[in-house]
């Protein structure tokens, strides 16, 4: 099973850089979840006014706004992709990742949101999306 971590603060948070410490230790998790077959990817993302923009699709219209999004409480600061056996050990992994901040920027205010990967017919995700569809016409 592939779950995604997205990594949400306030654009505020977004304008300092985080602590060195962070970044070594974050680094370390990264290097050892890569050579355990774990970790499929992962990465920070720059403020979104520096080159961010929104494509939005409304009233049969694409529309574009630039950085910063001044508007968003939260804004996705970073990502990771991880291979997994199950929903518990992805929380482990989040948990582990969030424990980095508490440990190296306790004054950080964020979270991580985990997400099952959609990966085609068949797979437990696609039954529940179908499921969560059919009681929300309900």
């Amino acid at each position: 099973m592939r779950f995604m971590s997205i990594v949400k603060s306030s654009e505020e948070n977004r304008m300092s850089a985080p602590p060195q410490a962070l970044m070594d230790a974050v680094g370390k998790l990264g290097e050892e979840l890569t050579r355990a077959g774990v970790m499929v990817g992962m990465g920070g993302l720059l403020p979104s006014s520096v080159g961010g923009f929104r494509v939005r699709q409304q009233g049969r219209k694409l529309a574009i706004t630039d950085g910063p999004f001044t508007e968003a409480k939260e804004l996705i600061g970073g990502f990771a992709i991880f291979e997994v056996a199950s929903r518990e050990e992805a929380m482990e992994l989040a948990i582990r990742f969030m424990e980095l901040h508490l440990e190296h920027w306790p004054d950080w205010v964020g979270e991580t949101e985990v997400r099952q990967m959609f990966e085609g017919d068949g797979c437990p995700d696609a039954e529940a999306l179908a499921d969560a569809s059919a009681q929300a016409i309900r």
